[in-house]
């Protein structure tokens, strides 16, 4: 199978010694000036757009996605929380298995319903492992995975678990804390996966400052996405600023 728009993110990280990824979200972002948006991103350095989220009621998803593939030439990749959340607009998806919780269906359930879909639609697929960190708080995310979240005091369990999904073949290995976390994932985590693992790591939730963005950098994170903070501040001086923090060269 071929891996188009994974190299071309690995590429982007590589050169830019990070990736920086907007996440956004149909149940709060309009249309109405989403095209704007976009070019400010663009123009920021974003690398690529992750459109879903952990709860998307909204029931023009596809609609959304392909006013957004029509308004950037960079790539536009699913994070689906859900089935529902998949659109024949996407250039890519995150393929995601929660595997920091022992939820079945999570881990390798929906996966089932959800393969020929894609297959269909000749979405690119990505492998992904995702773990949610413990944040401070209950996320949505963590409430609809009906999983516990990895303890943020032990990056060694942090370490354990994403090295058995590299072995099973997961290619990004995703480190959050949810939508709208009271704490982004610890550094101390972050180091640990990345002097384990060999697989690109990436890092989101409750980055909301240039400086935390940069010490995750430095840290091993090789893919940032941030969605919340843009949504809150997307004026194009601190996209400029959090595309800064990200790209080290």
């Amino acid at each position: 199978m071929k891996r188009v728009i994974y190299k071309r993110l690995i590429k982007v990280a590589s050169k830019r010694g990070a990736a920086f990824v907007v996440l956004l979200d149909p149940d709060k972002e309009s249309v109405v000036g989403l095209p704007e948006k976009v070019k400010a991103c663009e123009k920021a350095g974003v690398g690529a757009f992750f459109v879903g989220g952990s709860l998307v009621q909204s029931s023009d998803i596809d609609d959304f996605t392909a006013l957004l593939k029509a308004s950037t030439v960079l790539p536009v990749v699913g994070f689906p929380g859900s089935l529902n959340q998949i659109s024949r607009h996407l250039d890519a998806v995150l393929y995601l298995s929660v595997v920091s919780g022992r939820n079945a269906d999570m881990l390798f359930g929906r996966h089932v319903y959800v393969a020929p879909v894609i297959k269909k639609l000749g979405i690119e697929p990505i492998p992904t492992a995702y773990m949610l960190v413990e944040s401070g708080l209950l996320t949505t995310a963590q409430y609809l995975n009906n999983s516990l979240p990895l303890p943020r005091s032990k990056p060694e369990i942090a370490a354990a678990t994403a090295l058995a999904a590299e072995m099973m073949g997961m290619k990004l290995l995703y480190l959050e804390g949810g939508s709208g976390a009271n704490e982004p994932v610890p550094t101390s985590m972050i180091k640990a996966v990345a002097q384990t693992c060999t697989s690109p790591i990436v890092i989101g939730g409750g980055l909301t400052t240039p400086v935390q963005v940069r010490e995750r950098v430095e840290a091993g994170a090789s893919i940032v996405v941030v969605g919340n903070a843009i949504e809150a501040n997307g004026d194009i001086s601190f996209l400029s600023e959090m595309a800064a923090a990200v790209h080290t060269r």
